[in-house]
């Protein structure tokens, strides 16, 4: 197994495919204008977006969570609240929410070199997009960026059991494309869950993407490979694949 030839490509898709900080910025902008336009806020309208993004950092969604459009919702509320005091304002919260979600929605794309790449590796390989997060915040996001196509194989972590960096998962994904751990490669831009995953599972190797060029804590897990880039890859597993070719 160990000297097999990569038979397989994981993708993560959020900053890994798509470029979903981006478009987060995007969306809070427009939510920024709304508040100071319409609703006359100054300084506040940065300070309630900015609560926003520190309640999302920290959400954490099981099955058993609440709908994640009253959940995002709720985020809104409170940080209107918290900044500006007096009553609770849902339709004002809804407002915010769904003018962020749809902005985000609609900075979410496949560029056009990353969907010629993987046109080219699947010529080769299978591919397999896998992704954490609710169920339907990430079936929005693949639905806007209109990736689907390009996979043999999409998984939703919020529809399995377990999510990255859990081995189930990667296990599952391997079942789904006939194919053995050490057949595969994980690409993704998060070393705690993308890479970890990868190691957890046995898979052949693990790419990188650190697009800022981040310094990794000591403590964090170490990939096989590192990219500024997820369109570097092409030539990551052409690396690979030599590797074997030479092997005594």
């Amino acid at each position: 197994m160990g000297l097999s030839r990569v038979r397989a490509v994981f993708f993560d898709l959020d900053n890994t495919l798509i470029d979903t900080a981006e478009a987060t910025r995007s969306a809070v902008l427009e939510v920024i204008k709304l508040l100071q336009s319409k609703y006359h806020y100054k300084e506040e309208a940065k300070i309630v977006c900015d609560k926003v993004q520190v309640k999302l950092s920290k959400e954490c969604l099981c099955p058993s969570s609440a709908c994640i459009t009253n959940l995002r919702t709720s985020y809104w509320e409170e940080a209107i609240q918290e900044t500006k005091g007096g009553a609770a304002n849902r339709k004002l919260a809804e407002e915010c929410y769904f003018l962020w979600k749809s902005t985000r929605l609609q900075h979410m794309t496949l560029a056009e070199d990353v969907k010629a790449m993987l046109t080219e590796l699947r010529k080769e390989v299978h591919l397999l997009l896998l992704t954490n997060g609710d169920r339907q915040t990430q079936r929005e996001k693949i639905e806007a960026c209109a990736c689907q196509a390009y996979f043999d194989a999409v998984v939703v972590g919020g529809e399995q059991k377990e999510e990255k960096p859990s081995p189930s998962i990667f296990h599952y994904c391997c079942e789904l494309l006939g194919v053995q751990p050490g057949d595969c490669v994980m690409v993704g831009d998060t070393l705690e869950t993308d890479v970890q995953g990868g190691l957890n599972a046995g898979l052949k190797a693990t790419v990188w993407i650190n697009k800022n060029r981040i310094v990794p804590q000591k403590s964090s897990p170490v990939p096989h490979y590192t990219v500024s880039s997820v369109l570097e890859l092409p030539a990551v597993l052409q690396s690979i694949d030599c590797k074997v070719n030479v092997s005594p």
